[in-house]
């Protein structure tokens, strides 16, 4: 088994690091190059940043942001929010981003996720999807976009194997029922995204405590967990969490 990665996000908004409860409700969580370089010398496998406000104030991501970050730490940095054509991926590649995320572009057209995954490689391709809690999808799941402001009428298991014939190297769930509840992983949610694809999934959204992790891990199968709000108020640290997971028998690198 592949060791499981352990992901910090960095939510952005106005150059600063932010954290909600279900997309809302934000609070001031620190400088980002101060986040990043914290938890790249704690042993964060990878770094994710997430300019929340990006496509709702339809923009592009701050390549400023991105290039500040990704040049302060030795970990891949991993950026998503307002990316929405090659030249903006590019872009981001250009100022030392390993990966970038996309979301709401892939879903008003699919096509980007193959032309991207076809010009810079499937590893370098992550699809965010947001979902929530809609009895009348046959998951029981809907994609939702603009930083979950609007739903979709796309089921979310299904948009998931899409994700995976177009070219996506990993898919990256976040329940926005679960997100910043610190009341665990949403399991059911993040279940139906692995029982769809072969691909690594990256479980995101409500880790509150050191059993979430290993939790979702065990019981949904992901490659990667990914938590914001436990690790920017310090209830958590990375080493912290990868050395609960070893002791529980899973692999992680430390």
């Amino acid at each position: 088994m592949e060791p499981v990665k352990v992901i910090p996000c960095l939510d952005m908004k106005d150059g600063r690091v932010v954290k909600g409860v279900n997309f809302v409700d934000l609070r001031d969580a620190g400088d980002p190059v101060e986040n990043a370089t914290f938890y790249d010398a704690e042993g964060a496998d990878e770094i994710a940043m997430l300019d929340i406000a990006a496509t709702v104030e339809g923009r592009k991501t701050r390549l400023e942001w991105a290039k500040a970050v990704a040049s302060a730490v030795k970990a891949p940095v991993v950026v998503g929010g307002g990316i929405s054509s090659l030249e903006g991926i590019q872009a981001l590649l250009d100022v030392g981003v390993s990966k970038v995320s996309m979301n709401s572009a892939a879903v008003a057209r699919p096509e980007l996720v193959r032309e991207a995954a076809e010009e810079f490689g499937s590893a370098r391709v992550i699809v965010a999807i947001d979902g929530r809690r809609n009895a009348a999808m046959p998951s029981g799941f809907e994609v939702v976009v603009s930083g979950g402001q609007k739903g979709t009428g796309i089921d979310c298991g299904e948009w998931a194997r899409q994700c995976e014939a177009l070219g996506a190297g990993e898919v990256l769930p976040t329940s926005m029922d679960g997100d910043g509840t610190l009341a665990g992983y949403d399991i059911p949610f993040t279940k139906t995204i692995t029982d769809a694809v072969a691909l690594p999934v990256i479980a995101s959204g409500g880790a509150g405590t050191l059993e979430h992790f290993y939790d979702v891990v065990e019981q949904a199968h992901v490659a990667a967990v990914l938590a914001a709000s436990v690790f920017h108020f310090r209830t958590f640290r990375i080493r912290e969490v990868k050395e609960y997971l070893a002791s529980r028998g899973l692999a992680v690198n430390l």
